[in-house]
């Protein structure tokens, strides 16, 4: 039976927050049933949505339990005990090592409950384990620059000598001619490898290597833009395929046709980074592209992912269902694997059997069931699902419907008591519903199997060391989309500037969202098989933000500029 907050009776730090006259009663039996819902803590949960302050939370947790009060402001990552305890762990736990005293581990948390993370550590370390309790903001921040930290000394080590690097592939070759001959050549050795080091400590997600008749060039993707980074001798061109071919275990003599293959680099004790490599013979060479899949975006959780408040409640309210289909749509390079990943590590629990179809599986996830897609062997998109359906599923991620077999097999799936999740590529949710009904799916099948539609993309984020406010005038915001009740609030534009912290005034990106909920009215529509124009407007009468709308919301909260809001949701 689904737990509902009139159930819940208050205990703990939760009873002596409302004691303290910090929150409603009613406010914290609510937020207890939204924190397991979400399978956070109560602490983060309440951070996270604002309805208490971190420094509150923390002096009550102190009083109620009995443990002292640290305010970190003033550690630095350089004085915590380094090695002591798995990174994975403490990012598990949102828990920091501060010092240690004989066989006593002192540890900083934000959630003096978490009796797992205090068994766990002292099982990881041998060590007993002693709880202060700090505030959730100022020990994340800790946290963050701790990991960041140890993973600059590891990058450091790995710079001194860059022809040791493990990368997992390095084979001899067979079949080596004058190309392959220089792949162990010790400058182009380091030269690869300073590249993938260098395109990961910057963020990049792509890597391309381009030969040209009289010149070579190198190109990372960063936070979406393509910016060249080398421009090495053209006559090294065979040399450096040469070496990415051997470290992604591919036949270096093959130069006709594209090839696939994936590097592993270990570039922490605790962490690797895995490219996905592919090969492409072009007219002066083979042009050969790079994709980073770094597990760790995918499980960042949720809240970093850039969802407003009601897109993320949708969201979570659509994972909680028992069966039906919630469909992520965008272009390629939107970030639909993260959100997916995303939804699958929130559903990911001992109870559930998840299986997964991809083409290719990028990141690998513990407790999932994860299946390469072979069309050549058979091994299509229906095939896997129809196997899955033999096998007891709960939950089914299909890596992208493609053709009508593949649609109705996850219709009729998600109508039978399965959770199916799955991408389209298609500009928005009212043209995703559109083009199921194109490929052939009935009307009355969409409506009652589709429960949710994410249409998205990715914008740049402002660098918040550099970022600059900008004066536009209320005319000009009116034609940008801005509406008249949105000038009678208070919020600052702000534009791009530009800093030794950033890249032309940006760092990083943030998800853009469009998330449609299957309502009665916009199950009508398609039953009645209205267009996606119809839909569009029945989506915005029922108050869902469409991409330009949310692009604009970011804007005015200063994440983003007007600029890229435009660049990335131009014609929605």
């Amino acid at each position: 039976m689904a737990e509902t907050s009139a159930n819940i009776s208050l205990s703990g730090l939760a009873r002596r927050l409302v004691s303290d006259g910090h929150l409603e009663e009613e406010q914290a039996r609510t937020a207890i049933a939204a924190a397991r819902k979400e399978r956070v803590s109560l602490v983060a949960y309440l951070v996270n949505n604002k309805l208490a302050q971190p420094r509150q939370i923390a002096a009550s947790a102190a009083e109620e339990f009995g443990d002292p009060l640290i305010d970190l402001t003033a550690m630095s990552p350089d004085s915590l005990p380094k090695g002591l305890v798995d990174n994975n762990l403490l990012i598990k736990h949102h828990a920091v090592p501060l010092f240690k005293r004989g066989n006593r581990l002192f540890v900083a948390v934000s959630d003096p409950t978490n009796l797992q993370a205090f068994e766990e550590i002292r099982f990881n370390t041998g060590l007993n384990v002693e709880t202060i309790v700090a505030e959730e903001d100022k020990l994340s921040i800790l946290l963050d620059a701790m990991i960041s930290e140890e993973e600059g000394n590891a990058f450091d080590e790995l710079d001194e000598d860059l022809e040791d690097i493990d990368v997992g592939g390095d084979e001899p070759a067979k079949d080596s001619d004058d190309g392959a001959s220089g792949a162990d050549d010790a400058p182009i050795v380091r030269f690869v490898n300073k590249l993938l080091l260098d395109a990961i400590k910057i963020g990049a997600s792509d890597l391309h290597f381009e030969p040209y008749e009289k010149t070579y060039r190198v190109r990372f993707r960063q936070d979406g833009i393509l910016q060249e980074v080398a421009k090495p001798p053209a006559n090294t061109a065979g040399k450096i395929a040469a070496r990415l071919k051997v470290m992604s275990k591919l036949n270096i003599a093959e130069r006709r046709v594209p090839q696939d293959g994936r590097i592993k680099m270990k570039i922490s004790k605790t962490r690797s980074i895995d490219f996905r490599v592919n090969t492409c013979p072009t007219l002066w060479g083979e042009k050969i592209v790079l994709r980073i899949l770094d597990a760790e975006s995918a499980k960042m959780g949720i809240d970093a992912l850039g969802y407003e408040d009601f897109q993320k409640k949708l969201y979570m309210d659509a994972l909680a269902k028992p069966q039906g289909m919630i469909l992520v749509t965008g272009p390629t390079g939107s970030g639909k694997t993260v959100s997916l990943y995303t939804g699958v590590n929130i559903l990911n629990t001992p109870e559930r059997n998840i299986s997964t179809a991809e083409d290719p599986v990028e990141i690998n996830l513990e407790g999932v069931n994860q299946v390469n897609v072979n069309p050549s062997q058979g091994m299509d998109f229906a095939a896997a699902l129809k196997a899955f359906l033999r096998q007891d599923p709960d939950v089914i991620l299909v890596g992208e419907i493609r053709d009508l077999e593949t649609a109705s097999i996850a219709v009729k799936a998600a109508q039978t008591g399965h959770l199916v999740l799955s991408t389209l590529h298609t500009n928005s949710a009212p043209e995703t519903l559109t083009r199921l009904r194109n490929m052939g799916v009935p009307s009355f099948n969409i409506a009652t199997s589709v429960i949710l539609i994410i249409a998205q993309r990715l914008a740049r984020r402002l660098c918040e060391h550099c970022k600059e406010a900008v004066d536009v005038p209320d005319q000009s915001l009116l034609e940008l989309g801005f509406t008249e009740e949105d000038l009678k609030t208070e919020f600052t534009i702000y534009g791009p500037k530009g800093c030794d912290k950033c890249n032309n005034g940006y760092k990083g990106r943030v998800g853009v969202y469009e998330v449609v909920r299957i309502t009665d009215g916009i199950a009508r529509i398609i039953m009645e098989e209205g267009n996606s124009i119809q839909i569009s407007d029945q989506c915005r009468a029922e108050g869902f933000n469409d991409l330009h709308r949310s692009g604009l919301m970011k804007a005015m909260s200063g994440v983003t500029s007007l600029e890229e809001v435009n660049r990335v949701t131009s014609g929605h």
